[in-house]
């Protein structure tokens, strides 16, 4: 009867109506969760050299030499720290063992620092976390991150930099640290806040090694992301809460202006599964910028918190190619046209 009164145009114009609602608000979603939009940069010549020889070196070194590498091995989590202080000493920087005590023993950030030119440009910090889950070898999580980080310093150019910028290399990031004031990161990230330090940028390095170009290799947390990003996982991604588009922005377009490795972002809200999952959480909570720079891991890795997160896993020639994408967050010239 309803059908007889509304008429077979009038339920189509309706049906299409509401068709187009929907793939309205899914567009609308689609530029949230994936944005900001990024025009295509101008071009920034990056002339470094990033060894993925070098990247695998470092990775085999944490996973063999200093493991295991979780906090009930306080002994080799020192030597692990005192080597990367040795490595970012080699690279000019100065540096910094931040040492902290916890219930469950004495640990230490190891933070390499270069000054800056003017003092009043806000600091950008890059960091990834040195320690792994249990007594799991921890390649891929996360020293990939590490070996990527002691890569970049390695490279860095001559130029003073504007502001201070800070490399960290973060322990107790996992559990049953992590989310809690126990985290490295936010250790670090509080003495700034005491020191008054304007913070401009913040990036996590967290499993940065493992890319497939195979279809269907990349996962995503709910339903639909599909059509929005590349069903293989040989993306690198920018990730940040739904109040970090001006920061996903920065990175995403420098990253992306050196036409290195594929770079796209993802945004949504805090409590959403990934999203702040390492240790820029420690930044956001005390009101400082911050984001990810991730592989995705479990979305893309099998063997994340296992025992088969082992150096075999990696790509280092894409790892290198992060490190030339990287390069370009610490230029302070612009993209070229």
């Amino acid at each position: 009867m309803l059908v007889a009164e509304i008429g077979w145009s009038g339920l189509l114009r309706a049906a299409f109506i509401a068709g187009v609602g929907v793939v309205f608000l899914y567009c609308l979603l689609g530029i949230v969760v994936t944005g900001p939009v990024v025009v295509r940069p101008g071009l920034v010549e990056v002339d470094i050299d990033a060894s993925p020889q070098r990247l695998r070196e470092s990775v085999v070194t944490l996973c063999t030499e200093f493991s295991p590498r979780d906090y009930r091995h306080a002994g080799n989590l020192d030597r692990a720290a005192e080597w990367i202080a040795a490595q970012f000493r080699s690279a000019g920087l100065e540096v910094e063992l931040q040492e902290y005590r916890l219930r469950d023993g004495h640990f230490r950030n190891v933070i390499g620092r270069r000054r800056a030119g003017t003092p009043e440009v806000g600091a950008r910090i890059v960091g990834a976390h040195y320690d792994a889950f249990r007594e799991h070898p921890g390649a891929n999580d996360n020293a990939s991150g590490v070996a990527v980080l002691l890569e970049l310093v390695r490279n860095l150019p001559e130029e003073v930099p504007r502001g201070d910028q800070y490399f960290v290399a973060f322990s107790t990031e996992e559990p049953p640290f992590f989310g809690t004031e126990q985290m490295g990161s936010h250790i670090f990230a509080s003495a700034l806040r005491e020191r008054g330090v304007d913070v401009e940028l913040m990036i996590a390095l967290d499993l940065v090694g493992y890319y497939s170009d195979d279809p269907g290799s990349q996962r995503f947390p709910f339903p639909g992301l599909g059509w929005l990003y590349p069903s293989a996982g040989n993306f690198v991604a920018v990730v940040g809460d739904l109040r970090s588009g001006r920061w996903l922005r920065q990175v995403k377009r420098q990253m992306r202006s050196t036409r290195s490795i594929p770079v796209h972002s993802f945004r949504a809200p805090q409590n959403l599964a990934g999203v702040n999952e390492s240790d820029h959480l420690s930044f956001r909570r005390l009101g400082f910028p911050g984001v990810l720079v991730t592989d995705t891991a479990y979305m893309r890795y099998p063997h994340y918190h296992s025992a088969d997160d082992n150096p075999e896993m990696l790509d280092y020639r894409r790892m290198a190619q992060l490190v030339e994408a990287l390069h370009a967050v610490f230029l302070d010239r612009p993209a070229a046209n």
